[in-house]
């Protein structure tokens, strides 16, 4: 029902056909036939088998397969079996690593309470909260969970804590009373009150208006549950690769066929063979697995910097990612309100220290100032104090912080109080309550009324009111000024409200603090023994001003300008209020201009998508979003082509963190819905960390490029050989055979590559914009320089060492097909090992893109520096190993072939230092 907000109690009662007596037992009945249990339904998910297959499925998986097929047709059963056992291997290790079955709704069930309070047949019942109905009137204590949504028909001081639904920690007053506004979200209404969510305060009666999939959770779980799985940027990227290589080796297969038929004229067979070697050549077989541990490596180095990862495609998706929609409590700020100034009439005071722990100090003018030299500071924080009803709990062993029992708002106050040096259990036994006159959102204002053990001016109780500056200093008459009371002017009040201006356009809330001495006469007749707020809150003191706020983290503004160096775009997607956003945003530097725009989620509602994503273009905050509305934002920021990580921490963040391209949950803070919801998880809260994780994924697709490079660069010197063989009609023997370029990318490439995989991230990866979606793994730059310019380099060395053999021993008198000729297959053998010696100087010019690798350590991979050992002695093995040279046509080499082959790493090593420091140079006179 839509406007039930907008309704009187009774009309409420009218409107459900309820009456205060509840429903009666067969109402109940067919209202659950009609509408059904009050539960939220759950999808069926995909099967365990399911979940595992799809990992030996993806077209890289494919390839290899169809890799080992060719293998297996060409009659090399061992490559074929190494082929899939590197796939098997890869998709098991992948399941493993992800393998964790969705629980969102399963969390959002959990989070609705199992029982409800009720009156039915005039009588309270305690009920299965499946069996709530629309038009129960369900009763509600301190302490309860809501099952339902519902219209408060009743309540006395009920706060409810919505910080499941909103983000937002803060407790919220609720009213029974009719709303006529149109401006306010469903969570913003006073009267409304939903499911999921906690009373923290107070009693109340209300009439439920939606339940199951209906409620405001409901809807959350729909949205969380409809959303399909995302394909990562780098699956895709994967996808795309896979068609590209697969297109590059047919096509050199093919024209291999036709040049060895046309030129060499071998027959269809032994072309066909010949073929197939290449094709499966130019299969990097190595991808998969590198890709896995690199996804891996950084998964560990991301959890050592508190960000943990579900998913391991998730951790490139980071690295891509141009825009973070983040919100602000908690993980921009510290989610603790802290007073950070006193004003008091012709004096301001500055507090130090952040957080609800005591330490910090107040200071005027640099020196420290106590309660004890302040007499109206103690009053002003005394007051303060009393007029609260939150606790502040020291450090035990279930938290290692200070935590809050109540208001936050209000636990601040007693946390000055400290920092003063008042002794608030002091004052609380000689300043006893007698009464508490609750907040409320019409009056602004809460009042406490105590004893004075000691009496003041012959009064024998005092009266202290917190609220809203403007609402206390009508009510006041007098000033305290130094100690004194003076008459409040209107020149007095003018001063007071610039100075809450001015704190508010600061983002800083404020309490206005104000005391009334209490006499005799203004006690109620002894019958009644009360008090009420319109004979207290009058002809009152103004002591003077609190000011407060949820500071940010000292790390958060680093880490922000660590995002606009790199490109990344910040957004700003609060519960809060837009001032209060705006402030936090100017301070950290999400925002820079003037007059950033703040839309809230009213103003959202009435854009068009084109008009958002106008918006969307320039430095915008958006407040008071509902769910649906998060969603929106993000479903249009990557409509425009942005990779969107989003950061949250309550149900209402579900739907978002799912549809993001990387979904980011507050660890400490967050909801178990958020936390299934995500992809990553922040163990400490904090948006710094993000900014860590960005650093890591991008250098795992820097990896994933660096590996790809250094695999297609031995390729050219695979495939040259060949080419010299085919184009001399025969007349060069075939200086490499099909076997020895098979142990080239099956087994001396294979650990070096690996090792790529794990580099860590280079110094200026931040200081480059985020990768271009459209931007391909495999582009035009990196083809030529692994062709083009390593390949040629290894072409060289190959071809230069073959036939520095053959110089030596004269040209082979042999026919190809024979392959006994022990100076042929030396200098096969050369060619093979010069591969290998020339790929040792690639894999170090690999490790960077523009920086020297003498920089980063030429040695400080440990990873490549064993896989360099294991190349050099698989290739000795090869050599002199009887029974594989017979298996991969080598024969031994002499001390002088060794030699000269020790030339090729640093040669190749240093030639590729000399181009970057050219590189370099041209970057920076450009």
């Amino acid at each position: 029902m839509e406007q039930i907000h907008k309704l009187s109690v009774a009309q409420v009662f009218e409107a459900f056909n309820v009456t205060t007596k509840g429903l009666t037992a067969a109402q109940a009945q067919e209202k659950q036939q009609i509408y059904g249990k009050n539960v939220i339904d759950e999808k069926k998910k995909q099967s365990l088998l399911l979940n595992f297959l799809k990992n030996f499925t993806n077209l890289m998986a494919i390839l290899l397969w169809v890799g080992g097929i060719i293998a297996l047709f060409a009659d090399m059963l061992q490559l074929a079996v190494a082929i899939w056992l590197v796939n098997v291997i890869n998709g098991v290790f992948s399941f493993w690593q992800e393998h964790r079955a969705s629980k969102a709704t399963e969390a959002l069930k959990n989070m609705l309470p199992s029982y409800a309070r009720v009156i039915r047949d005039n009588t309270e019942q305690k009920i299965l909260a499946e069996d709530l109905v629309v038009g129960d009137l369900m009763l509600l204590e301190e302490g309860d969970k809501i099952s339902a949504d519902a219209r408060l028909v009743d309540c006395s001081d009920l706060q409810v804590n919505q910080s499941t639904l909103t983000g937002e920690s803060n407790p919220v007053r609720k009213i029974k009373e009719a709303v006529l506004r149109d401006d306010l979200t469903q969570a913003e209404t006073p009267n409304l009150i939903f499911a999921g969510t906690t009373v923290s305060g107070g009693n109340g009666k209300a009439v439920v208006m939606e339940i199951g999939a209906g409620t405001e959770f409901g809807k959350i779980a729909n949205l969380t549950q409809n959303m399909g799985e995302e394909t990562s940027p780098l699956q895709k990227e994967l996808d795309r690769l896979t068609k590209q290589i697969s297109i590059i080796a047919i096509t050199f297969g093919v024209v291999f066929l036709l040049a060895a038929m046309l030129l060499v004229k071998q027959t269809f067979a032994s072309s066909f063979i010949f073929a197939l070697g290449m094709i499966v050549a130019f299969i990097p077989e190595g991808l998969l697995p590198t890709v896995t541990l690199a996804l891996a490596m950084a998964v560990q180095r991301m959890s050592k910097r508190n960000a943990l990862v579900k998913k391991l495609s998730s951790v490139e998706a980071l690295g891509s990612t141009s825009v973070i929609c983040t919100d602000k409590t908690g993980t921009l700020t510290q989610n603790e309100m802290t007073v950070n100034h006193l004003w008091l009439a012709k004096q301001q005071y500055e507090v130090t220290g952040v957080g609800y722990g005591p330490e910090g100090s107040i200071l005027r003018e640099g020196k420290t100032v106590t309660a004890n030299d302040n007499l109206d500071i103690k009053l002003l924080l005394t007051a303060a104090a009393l007029c609260s009803n939150a606790r502040i709990l020291p450090p035990n062993e279930q938290s290692a912080r200070y935590t809050v029992l109540g208001d936050p708002t209000e636990a601040c106050l007693g946390v000055v109080a400290q920092k003063a040096g008042i002794d608030m259990q002091h004052q609380a036994a000689t300043t006893p309550r007698l009464r508490e006159l609750p907040f409320d959102s019409r009056r602004k204002r809460m009042s406490t009324i105590h004893r004075l053990l000691q009496p003041i001016e012959g009064a024998h109780s005092i009266a202290y009111i917190k609220g809203a500056p403007k609402e206390v200093m009508e009510l006041s008459r007098s000033i305290r000024i130094n100690g004194e009371v003076k008459p409040l002017t209107d020149e007095l009040r003018r001063e007071i409200m610039v100075a809450n201006d001015g704190y508010a356009r600061d983002g800083l809330r404020v309490l206005a603090v104000a005391y009334r001495l209490l006499q005799e006469e203004d006690r109620l007749p002894a019958a009644m023994s009360a008090y009420t707020p319109e004979l207290i809150e009058q002809n009152l003191v103004f002591v003077g001003l609190v000011v407060m706020a949820d500071p940010p983290r000292p790390e958060v503004k680093e880490a922000v300008c660590k995002c606009r160096q790199a490109g990344i775009r910040i957004i700003m997607i609060t519960g809060d209020y837009g001032l209060t956003a705006e402030s936090i945003a100017k301070r950290i530097g999400i925002v820079t201009g003037p007059k950033p725009r703040v839309i809230s989620g009213v103003e959202l509602e009435k854009l068009s998508d084109e008009q958002l994503k106008q918006y969307l273009k320039d430095e915008i905050i958006f407040a008071r979003v509902a769910p649906e509305q998060k969603l929106r934002i993000v479903s249009n920021l990557q409509e425009m082509g942005e990779i969107v990580a989003v950061t949250g921490d309550g149900v209402n963040d579900a739907p978002a963190l799912k549809k993001a391209d990387i979904g980011v949950a507050m660890g400490i803070a967050g909801t178990d819905v958020a936390k299934e919801s995500a992809d990553m998880i922040l163990t400490d809260d904090n948006f710094a960390s993000i900014v860590h994780a960005i650093e890591e994924g991008r250098a795992v697709y820097s990896n994933i490029r660096k590996f790809l490079l250094y695999i297609l660069n031995s390729n050219m010197p695979e495939a040259v050989p060949s080419a010299l063989f085919l184009f001399s009609r025969g007349a060069i023997p075939l200086p490499l055979t099909v076997m020895q370029i098979l142990s080239i990318d099956l087994g001396t490439d294979m650990l070096p590559a690996l090792g790529l995989g794990t580099e860590k991230p280079e110094k200026d990866i931040m200081n480059r914009p985020p990768r271009n979606p459209k931007e391909t793994l495999l582009n035009k730059k990196l083809l030529i320089k692994a062709f083009l310019w390593y390949g040629l380099l290894g072409s060289i060395t190959s071809a230069v060492s073959y036939f520095f053999v053959n110089v030596q021993n004269g040209w082979p008198r042999v026919p190809l097909a024979d392959g006994s000729d022990p100076i042929y297959i030396k200098a096969t053998t050369m060619a093979l090992a010069a591969i290998v010696f020339s790929q040792i100087g690639a894999v170090f010019n690999c490790r960077t893109e523009r920086q020297s690798v003498f920089k980063v350590g030429l040695l400080s991979n440990h990873q490549i520096n064993f896989g360099i050992a294991f190349e050099i002695a698989l290739i000795v093995i090869l050599v002199y190993c009887a029974p594989l040279q017979a298996v991969f046509h080598t024969g031994a080499l002499d001390v002088s072939d060794w030699l000269f082959l020790c030339i090729w790493p640093p040669v190749v090593l240093l030639l590729e230092e000399a181009r970057k420091a050219w590189a370099r140079k041209k970057s920076l006179e450009s």
